[in-house]
C-alpha cells in the first residue's frame, strides 16, 4: 500500500509570477521539485530570485525551467552557479507525458507561478498548464477585478 502524501504547504515563498494570472487562463497546477546546486539553494533561502520572464519546456522526456533568474550567492566562491541556466524540474513520468501532450497538441504553455520551500525544506515550483489570453480577455479580467473591488467598497460602506 502506498504511503499517503502529506498536505503540501508553502512555508516560504521566494519568487512569484504575479503577471501569469493576468496573461494566461490557468488550467491545471502541478507541484514540481527543482534540481538546484548548493549556492542556488542558499541564494533562494535569502529570498533572492525571479521568475517574471521564466517559462518551462518539455525536451527529451524531461521538463526544464528556462530563463529563471537566481542571482549568484554573495558569499559564494569560484564554484558559484550561473544565474540564468536552465534547471531541471522533477515530475513523475505520467505528469510529463500529460504536459508534453497538452503543449504539443492543444497549444498550451507551461508557466511557473511561484518558487517556494515546502514543510520539509525542499524547493518547489508551482507549474501551471495555461492558455494565453487575447487582448479582449485581458480587458474583461480588468473589468471583473474593478467590479469586485467596487462591490466590496459598497458592502463596506453600507455596513
Amino acid at each position: 500500500m502506498a504511503r499517503p502524501r502529506p498536505a503540501t504547504e508553502k512555508l516560504k515563498t521566494v519568487a512569484e509570477n504575479r503577471r501569469a494570472r493576468y496573461e494566461y487562463f490557468i488550467e491545471t497546477i502541478y507541484e514540481a521539485g527543482i534540481a538546484l546546486t548548493g549556492t542556488e539553494v542558499k541564494s533562494l533561502r535569502f529570498g533572492e530570485g525571479s521568475i517574471a520572464e521564466a517559462y518551462a519546456e518539455v525536451k527529451d522526456r524531461q521538463v526544464w525551467l528556462v530563463n529563471a533568474n537566481i542571482p549568484e550567492f554573495s558569499h559564494g566562491n569560484r564554484f558559484n552557479h550561473e544565474p540564468k541556466r536552465p534547471r531541471k524540474l522533477l515530475l513523475h513520468e505520467r505528469e510529463i507525458n500529460k504536459l508534453h501532450g497538452a503543449v504539443a497538441r492543444e497549444g498550451m504553455t507551461l508557466v511557473p507561478l511561484s518558487i517556494y520551500f515546502n514543510g520539509r525544506g525542499r524547493a518547489k515550483v508551482e507549474l501551471a498548464l495555461a492558455k494565453g489570453k487575447k487582448v479582449h480577455d485581458k480587458r474583461e479580467t480588468i473589468k471583473e477585478r474593478d467590479w469586485k473591488r467596487d462591490q466590496q467598497r459598497i458592502m463596506r460602506d453600507r455596513g
